[in-house]
Order: structure tokens, then C-alpha cells, then sequence
């Protein structure tokens, strides 16, 4: 824990009697005889979190949304794929909340459906990429040398590759099932967080309590992880957040170009691709699912900074 407090830390100390000073009686005597009882760094951080409004309003709809897509099967009025071909599309309305598709299937059970498929890759793609992204980066930043040279130049070759044909290739050549889009899209989605982490290493790896494990025989793996790991859990935290964003926003893109999810199973970016050539007298089909999109992202945003500001208050300097 830092020597020097935040303002908002200063808030988050208790002051407690101290029982070795006698008590006077009055209130000037109570404040002198108290004495400050820090928070755990765990209470700091939630404190700090929770005092972050847009943070704590996209934590609750993120849990809302996969509470609500993930628990459809058993709530909803209408199958996603029951089929009504003489209905056809229609408009909103009390039956079909968010109105029909092409094919008379309730729209509102379809975004549902898709969210389960959009949501699920997002987060195995964010988990993914931040395990491999952080033993490269810590593996790299510790040990420099050649080892560093190695794992930042694959690291650079990654980066300089454009992701979206990568992806459309290996998407087009293995398949577009969920597994392989989880795959693929983590095996380019890591060097993002390997980078931020080799940085924090090379930060902390010169710090004295890092000195002092290493003179107390510690291992290079209990360096890394009881040591360097905890002292970059921020960056990797939010950057996770940031990661199951733009896993969401790249699946959608590759699925509206037909590369990602494929039929009977939906996204919604394959919702968005299905509904491109009826969007213009049926509106609803396109608003929908890309505002699903939206309000993903920007939630997941709003949780990313709520995590940046409680790890790092001097952020919001």
C-alpha cells in the first residue's frame, strides 16, 4: 500500500477510541483520544468503485443482459425459432415485443438468443487473451534479454497483420462455430495486454521487495506471481473489460460479412447481416440488435473506467 493517501483514501479511515486515553467527557477530547484504523486495499477499491456512478450503471445492465439471455429459455413467451412464414415481418407491438422477422420469428426472443452466442464469445475471448497476454508480458518483461526480444517481435508480427482478413481466412477455412471464433479471435486479441503487462514488470520488477524475495531464495515463478502479478492487476483488469467489447464489435463485424456465426445459430451480427437487405421497410430488424451492440460496449466501457479510477486514483487527476 502507498505511503502517500488520496484525498478519497483519506475519507476511507475510521477513526476508532483509543481505550489508553482517559476519557474527558467532551467532544474535543473524543476527536484527540481517536485514532485512524486503515481500510483493507479491497474495501479502498470497492469504495472507490462503487462511488463511480456510470461504472456501477453498466455493472448492473451487463448483469441484468446476461441474467436476461442466459435465463430466456425459461421466461420467454415465443420459441426463437418457431417459424411463421404467413405472418412475415411485422412492427413491434403487445404480442411480439420487438415485432418478427422475414420468417414470422419473434424478434425480441432472437435478440435474446443471439445476445447468449455475442456475450459468450466476448467474455471467453477476454479471459482467453488475458491469460496468454499476461504470461507473455510478464514472462517477457521479466526476464529481458533475448527472451523479451523473442516475444515482442512475435508480439509486433501480430500487430502489423490486418486482423479482420486473418480472421475471415482462418473463420472461412475452419469453420465459423463458436469455438473456433473464440479461438481465433483470442490468438489476436493478446498482445494488446502482453504489452501492457511487459511494461508494469519492467516497472516493478527493480523494487526493493522484489529484491528482498529474490534474497529470501523465492523462485522466478513465485516472483511473478505473488510479487509482479498483484502489482498489475489494474491495466490487466481493465483491459479485459475493454477486450470483451471489441470481441463483441469484431465477432458482429465478421458475422455481418459472413465470416463469423453461422445459420440456425445466431449473433447479432448475423442479425444485423440477415436484416440489411429489409431495413429500409423494416426498420426494427437493424435498430435493434445493433442497439444491443451499444449498449454493450459502452457498458462494458463505463465498467472499464469505474476499475481504471478505483486501482489508480490518480487517474482522475
Amino acid at each position: 500500500m502507498s505511503m502517500y493517501m488520496d484525498r478519497d483514501d483519506i475519507a476511507d479511515v475510521d477513526l476508532m477510541p483509543n481505550p489508553h486515553v482517559p476519557d474527558s467527557g467532551d467532544v474535543d477530547a473524543e476527536l484527540v483520544q481517536a485514532e485512524p484504523v486503515a481500510r483493507s486495499q479491497w474495501q479502498m477499491f470497492r469504495r472507490r468503485f462503487f462511488h463511480h456512478k456510470l461504472a456501477v450503471f453498466g455493472l448492473i445492465a451487463m448483469v441484468l443482459l446476461f441474467v436476461a439471455c442466459f435465463t430466456s429459455q425459461w421466461w420467454l413467451p415465443h420459441d426463437p425459432n418457431t417459424q411463421d412464414i404467413l405472418l412475415g415481418p411485422t412492427a413491434p407491438s403487445r404480442e411480439h415485443w420487438f415485432g418478427t422477422d422475414q420468417l414470422g420469428r419473434d424478434y425480441f426472443a432472437r435478440v435474446m438468443e443471439g445476445g447468449k452466442i455475442s456475450l459468450k464469445i466476448g467474455l471467453a475471448v477476454a479471459l482467453l487473451s488475458t491469460v496468454v497476454g499476461t504470461i507473455a508480458g510478464s514472462v517477457a518483461g521479466f526476464f529481458s534479454g533475448w527472451t523479451d526480444q523473442i516475444l515482442m517481435r512475435v508480439t509486433d508480427l501480430f500487430l502489423i497483420v490486418p486482423s479482420i482478413a486473418i480472421l475471415a481466412i482462418a473463420l472461412n477455412t475452419c469453420g465459423g462455430t463458436d469455438t473456433v471464433i473464440m479461438f481465433v479471435l483470442a490468438g489476436l486479441f493478446w498482445m494488446a495486454i502482453a504489452r501492457v503487462v511487459r511494461g508494469q514488470v519492467l516497472a516493478v520488477k527493480e523494487k526493493e521487495f522484489v529484491e528482498a524475495a529474490r534474497a529470501a531464495g523465492a523462485s522466478n515463478s513465485r516472483i511473478i506471481l505473488r510479487h509482479l502479478l498483484p502489482n498489475c492487476i489494474g491495466p490487466i483488469m481493465v483491459n479485459m473489460t475493454l477486450a470483451i467489447a471489441g470481441a463483441i464489435v469484431t465477432e458482429s463485424t465478421l458475422s455481418f460479412l459472413g465470416f463469423g456465426v453461422q445459420p440456425p445459430k445466431t449473433s447479432w451480427g448475423n442479425m444485423l447481416a440477415d436484416a440489411k437487405g429489409n431495413y429500409a421497410v423494416n426498420t426494427h430488424l437493424l435498430y435493434f440488435p445493433g442497439l444491443m451492440i451499444l449498449i454493450t460496449v459502452l457498458c462494458v466501457n463505463f465498467i472499464g473506467d469505474g476499475l481504471r479510477d478505483a486501482f489508480d486514483p490518480q487517474a482522475r487527476r
